[in-house]
């Protein structure tokens, strides 16, 4: 992310103001558990994620759906009834906010069919622990998020790091159909370029 705030003419920060504050978290988690070659391939993501921001609440709900149903088939057990009932939430938050997200009612079908034991668990979960107040989904959505990241990064599966860039890449998609497409600019400058002009201004 730090090459992101360069990118957007930011303070060199791994938190830049230009990208949405769930999508940034994903992005850094999938890079802390991304191995070396894996950061090559995260790299040309970069330039995506720059101007992509808004204030909108689907915007939450649809990173940690789209991270929860993408990794629920690949994690362990207890990791898929956690997610599963992040899908859950993922759904009463919609409800709740009549937000539309064209392709949520998918995502939770997929769910359904891919851990249908872990989803009628959360269900029933959810169902004996109602909440007695409303909960913030920004908190909720960093949870979700922090789970599928931490659990695609130890599934037993023989591309972990094919699974985290997927979630990224479909949650940067997501954005852009809610949010559109930031106008990239032909000058911005490529990750590349950042590390080596950053390189050379350490010696000098």
């Amino acid at each position: 992310m730090e090459f992101a705030s360069y990118m957007a003419g930011e303070r060199w920060s791994d938190h830049p103001e230009c990208t949405h504050p769930l999508l940034a978290f994903l992005a850094r988690g999938v890079n802390d558990f991304t191995t070396d070659r894996g950061r090559q391939e995260l790299a040309r993501l970069v330039p995506s994620v720059v101007g992509l921001n808004g204030d909108s609440p689907a915007v939450d709900i649809a990173i940690a759906l789209r991270v929860a149903v993408t990794a629920l088939g690949s994690v362990s057990e207890s990791r898929q009834r956690t997610l599963a009932t992040g899908v859950i939430a993922c759904q009463r938050a919609l409800d709740a906010s009549q937000t539309d997200i064209v392709w949520a009612q998918s995502l939770i079908a997929q769910a359904e069919r891919e851990a249908p034991l872990a989803m009628q668990w959360a269900r029933e979960f959810c169902q004996r622990n109602q909440p007695r107040a409303p909960i913030s989904f920004a908190r909720a959505g960093r949870a979700i998020v922090s789970t599928a990241v931490l659990g695609a990064a130890q599934a037993c599966i023989a591309d972990q790091d094919a699974l985290l860039k997927e979630m990224l890449e479909s949650a940067i998609a997501d954005c852009e159909a809610l949010l559109g497409k930031p106008e990239r600019h032909s000058a911005m400058p490529t990750p590349a370029k950042i590390w080596n002009e950053k390189r050379v201004s350490a010696e000098l």
